[in-house]
C-alpha cells in the first residue's frame, strides 16, 4: 500500500502561507510521500497549472493518487442538478489529465424542503449519468462515505448497488463514520469488496472546557480532528482488513485537526508507513 495526503490536510497553512499547488507538492516530496491528493477548489488557472503540475510530478516521482470533485448533486432544480453531473464529467477529464484513474466524489445532502427519498434519487440518477462517461474513460467514481444521505456503510453501499456500474465505487474515509455513530471496522466489512480510494483520518471526542469547534455528530456529539492514532478510529485493523483482502492502492491521510498541519501531517505519514510495515 502507498501513502499520500489529500491537500485538503493542509486547509490551514494553505490560507496562512497563501500557497498555490506547487507549494503543496514542495511540502509532499519533503516529507517523502508516494502521491498527493489534488482537489478541485485549489486551482487558480487550471488551463495553465496542469502542465506545471504534470512536469513537476515527473520530475521528483509523485503520482496523483486521487482528484476530488466538490459536487452535490441534492438540488431541487433540475438545471442545476445538471450542472453538478457536468462538474463530476469534468473532473473525470482533469483526472485523466493528472494521470489518476479515481475521482473522489461527493453525494451531497438534504436542505430544507428536500426530502431524504428525494435526495437519495437524485443522488442515483447523478451518478448514473457521471458513470456513463466514467466507464467509457476507465475513471472511478469513488464515493464518499460523507453528510447524512452518504454518511452510512449501507446508505453507500445501497447506492453503489443501485446505480451498478464497476466504475462506481467506494471511497472508504475512517473517521467520517464516527460522526454517524458506526464503527468504522464493521462499515469496512459492508464496503470492503467495494473499496477504490481510502482517507486515513481520524477523531476524538471533545473534550469539556475545550473551545475549539469540532464537527457535530448526528447525534450532536462534537469530534475533534487528531493526528491517525490519537482518536477513536482502530486504525491497525483497517490496515490488516484492507491488506487481507489484497487492497494494494493509497492510504491518503485526510487531516481535519487544530495542530500545525505540515506538523500534523507529517507525522501522520511516519506513523502511516510504520503501521503498513508492521501487518
Amino acid at each position: 500500500m502507498k501513502v499520500s495526503v489529500s491537500m485538503y490536510s493542509l486547509a490551514s497553512t494553505i490560507q496562512k502561507e497563501q500557497w498555490g499547488i506547487i507549494d503543496f507538492l514542495d511540502y509532499a516530496r519533503e516529507i517523502g510521500l508516494d502521491g498527493v491528493e489534488l482537489l478541485d477548489f485549489y486551482w487558480t488557472d487550471k488551463k495553465r497549472e496542469i502542465p506545471e503540475v504534470n512536469q513537476y510530478l515527473e520530475q521528483h516521482g509523485l503520482t496523483v493518487s486521487a482528484y476530488d470533485v466538490s459536487n452535490d448533486f441534492v438540488k431541487a432544480n433540475a438545471e442545476e442538478r445538471k450542472a453538478e453531473i457536468q462538474k463530476v464529467i469534468d473532473a473525470i477529464y482533469t483526472a485523466k489529465e493528472l494521470g489518476t484513474n479515481i475521482v473522489r466524489t461527493f453525494c451531497g445532502d438534504v436542505k430544507q424542503g428536500e426530502t431524504f427519498k428525494d435526495g437519495e434519487q437524485w443522488i442515483i440518477e447523478g451518478l448514473r449519468e457521471a458513470a456513463k462517461v466514467a466507464e467509457k474513460e476507465k475513471v472511478y467514481l469513488a464515493v464518499e462515505n460523507h453528510g447524512l444521505l452518504a454518511g452510512k456503510s449501507e446508505q453507500v453501499e445501497k447506492m453503489i448497488k443501485e446505480v451498478n456500474s464497476p466504475y462506481v465505487t467506494s471511497t472508504f474515509d475512517t473517521g467520517n463514520f464516527l460522526l454517524v455513530h458506526e464503527e468504522p471496522e464493521a462499515a469496512f466489512e459492508r464496503l470492503k469488496s467495494s473499496i477504490s480510494h481510502v482517507h486515513f483520518k481520524d477523531f476524538r471526542e471533545k473534550e469539556e472546557g475545550e473551545q475549539m469547534n469540532g464537527f457535530k455528530s448526528v447525534k450532536g456529539v462534537e469530534l475533534i480532528g487528531v493526528v491517525p492514532g490519537d482518536g477513536q478510529v482502530n486504525l491497525q485493523k483497517i490496515v490488516q482488513r484492507l491488506k487481507d483482502t489484497g487492497y494494494k492502492e493509497f492510504l491518503s491521510i485526510e487531516y481535519e485537526g487544530f495542530d500545525d498541519a505540515k506538523e500534523a501531517n507529517k507525522e501522520a505519514v511516519n506513523r502511516l508507513r510504520e503501521l503498513i510495515g508492521r501487518v
